[in-house]
């Protein structure tokens, strides 16, 4: 295949009158990652670009396959970069026997189309389904006929934006699989704002991480494995109750870890910051002059937190320099890369400044307002920060210039005044959801409230639960940015429409258990401990979904959904593998019968590990064992590959004082493959030995 052939655009005809003509302003021959041929091109008079990825008809079985960017989206370039590369990309495409679709979801960066304006239908799935409907017109072509079946995938803002995208592009897809989604529930044809939990119990997050930051140690260790089980232990009644509040909403017992150190949550808030202070203005000024809020009733609880100081800058730094220069590749600096890695726009984005004396105050999710200089009134949110150097992000133009044309000198204003009600906020816009009647008793809300707000226009409009085609919904039990309640919300708005028992031919809910939002390498590792020792890479569980999609779709083999028990804010997952379902491995281990020992130094431990898969689920093909919470699992144990359970000891001695989590990690496959690369589904189990 090459690209002697031009692409015919002139015939095709929206369907969706807001779209002007296709064009395409790239037709090229790419090597990378693999042979493919690479179309970029929009639609006249709309800001909706797209990127068609065409491997080679010997790696293409008929299938399309489009995957949505998380976030606000905004790219149609983010699977064919970086992220792709983090995810699976056009190989993992290939793999599956499709060609990638990408589009910007109808938006350039965080900014809205003009013409478009706050229609949140567009940027959810109107510009989405477009752009994969006139695909199908430009692979019938290369291909000589259109796909036969059509998916759309994605996870966190993808996850939230691809069921709308079947429900609203029926024709055009036959199966999603959103992960990591979330939203309210609504009548199918919506076309306000969508309202989000997220915000309140992002909120509640960021003021346990400002309040506990100095007890952090001891709430992580709490809730690790052989610890206590008591994170309130130690700390003053109002944070005690800001803690209990988070669970209540929520917030996956196990990685407390991740609430001390923030990731993309922060960024939600720089993304709706400066929405939430034009629509919700009296919220912001009640906080701090009226009784029953915190900032009125208890200011200590705020006062040596606040920071209002007018500097100037120092330093900028481009998301590069982040990365490369080695001024900052100390561990002080590693959230700042990470984001930088994630989030950039590309390596000479200005990212991140320095500034002089800001003193004590609390920084995260501080508004930063430029005073002087070329980039004079731009208003930015730290995200993340070393000292006094601050990474920030905005909206519309903010998002897309970050600091650039800041120059050394310039006038800087730095306030967290917002950002310090914003903290409380949850108390005060309580949702007509479960999660939140602890804050109401008898119906009543116990404070002040305000309007619940609504979320960006980028985010898309309520999902209702109807579609044709069907849907495999993957959520996990650990993730600190969409919560495991949010893995129920769907489920409800389908069961609502279907009712329970035709819900299943459409729908089923898959759970992973230890996986965060972002893949372990990508997140910050304890001092003590490697992230890696509790915490699952999922993307093998994203590959083996999708093809169980494809399965389902095609060929009517239904998939293996997860059994569940919510109750008291959390998600419970049966202990047998036979009872919860799924596709993950089940794991449990013990030290010398227990979750935690207490030995000499120079004394033997007995490590065992029991696991199981669950019916269907294949053959447990590997076991390797962290003996000491630095992430190597560089102690393999002697699995054949072919049972479906075990249970295996082995014995070690620690020669030296101090405290080691012991690690079995194990790897399950769906052929029973020992040599498999990809597909691999892990899981992890912990224990805790002090040496003394």
């Amino acid at each position: 295949m090459d690209v002697d052939g031009k692409i015919e655009v002139a015939s095709y005809i929206p369907a969706d009158s807001f779209f002007g003509s296709p064009y395409i302003d790239s037709d090229v021959w790419r090597e990378s990652p693999l042979p493919h041929r690479h179309v970029h091109g929009g639609f006249q008079d709309t800001d909706t670009r797209f990127t068609f990825y065409f491997p080679t008809e010997d790696s293409y079985d008929g299938r399309l396959f489009h995957p949505l960017e998380g976030a606000h989206a905004g790219h149609e370039d983010a699977f064919g970069g970086p992220m792709g590369d983090v995810i699976g990309g056009l190989v993992l495409i290939s793999r599956l026997g499709g060609y990638m679709v990408e589009s910007n979801s109808g938006h350039i960066g965080d900014d809205i189309d003009p013409r478009g304006g706050d229609d949140p239908t567009l940027y959810g799935h109107r510009a989405s389904v477009e752009t994969a409907r006139f695909s199908k017109h430009v692979a019938a072509q290369i291909y000589g006929a259109p796909p036969h079946h059509a998916y759309v995938w994605g996870g966190s803002g993808g996850g939230r934006r691809s069921p709308l995208c079947l429900e609203y592009g029926t024709g055009v897809y036959d199966g999603a699989l959103p992960f990591m989604g979330g939203g309210e529930i609504a009548a199918h044809g919506v076309t306000t704002l969508m309202k989000g939990a997220q915000v309140m119990a992002f909120a509640s997050m960021f003021n346990v991480q400002r309040l506990l930051r100095r007890q952090a140690a001891g709430v992580v260790d709490a809730m690790r494995p052989g610890g206590s089980g008591d994170p309130y232990a130690g700390l003053t009644t109002h944070q005690r109750e800001e803690l209990a509040n988070l669970y209540q909403l929520g917030y996956p017992r196990g990685d407390e870890f991740m609430i001390f150190s923030p990731m993309g949550q922060i960024w939600l808030w720089s993304s709706i910051a400066d929405r939430l202070a034009s629509e919700d203005a009296d919220y912001f000024t009640s906080f701090w002059t009226k009784p029953g809020y915190v900032g009125h009733d208890a200011p200590d609880a705020v006062a040596d937190d606040l920071l209002d100081v007018t500097t100037t800058v120092s330093r900028v730094v481009t998301g590069g320099e982040l990365l490369t220069d080695p001024a900052y590749a100390g561990p002080e600096y590693g959230g700042l890369r990470v984001m930088a890695s994630l989030m950039s726009a590309g390596p000479d984005l200005p990212m991140a400044i320095e500034v002089e004396g800001l003193g004590d105050g609390y920084r995260l999710g501080a508004g930063l307002q430029l005073l002087s200089g070329k980039a004079k009134g731009r208003q930015l949110y730290c995200m993340g920060h070393a000292g006094d150097l601050l990474s920030a992000d905005g909206v519309a133009e903010a998002n897309l210039l970050r600091f650039r044309d800041v120059e050394v000198g310039d006038e800087i204003h730095v306030d967290n005044r917002r950002f310090l009600a914003f903290c409380y906020y949850y108390r005060h816009h309580l949702m007509d959801e479960p999660a939140f009647d602890f804050l109401r008793p008898d119906g009543r809300p116990i404070y002040p409230q305000n309007r619940v707000p609504t979320m960006s226009p980028l985010m898309g409009v309520a999902y209702s639960g109807q579609y044709e085609g069907k849907l495999l919904w993957v959520h996990h039990t650990h993730d600190a940015s969409l919560w495991p309640p949010q893995g129920l919300v769907y489920e409800a708005a389908v069961r609502a429409v279907r009712g329970p028992e035709a819900a299943g031919e459409r729908f089923r809910l898959r759970w992973t258990e230890n996986a965060e939002h972002i893949p372990p390498a990508y997140l910050p590792s304890a001092p003590d401990r490697a992230t890696s020792t509790w915490l699952i890479d999922y993307l093998p569980v994203i590959e083996q979904s999708l093809l169980d999609l494809v399965a389902w779709v095609e060929q009517g083999v239904e998939p293996a959904g997860s059994h569940y028990e919510f109750r008291d804010g959390r998600v419970v997952l049966p202990a047998r593998a036979a009872e919860r379902g799924g596709i993950q491995p089940v794991v449990s281990a013990t030290v010398d019968g227990g979750e935690r020992a207490e030995v000499p130094a120079g004394t033997a431990v007995t490590l065992r590990v029991d696991a199981e898969v669950p019916p269907g689920a294949g053959t447990i093909v590997a076991v390797e064992w962290d003996l000491d919470g630095s992430g190597s699992f560089a102690d393999p144990a002697d699995v054949v590959g072919t049972p479906t359970a075990v249970s295996l000891t082995r014995t070690h001695t620690y020669p030296t004082p101090g405290t080691r989590f012991a690690t079995a990690r194990v790897w399950s496959h769906r052929d029973g493959d020992r040599d498999a690369v990809h597909r691999r589904i892990p899981n992890v189990a912990s224990v805790r030995i002090v040496v003394t």
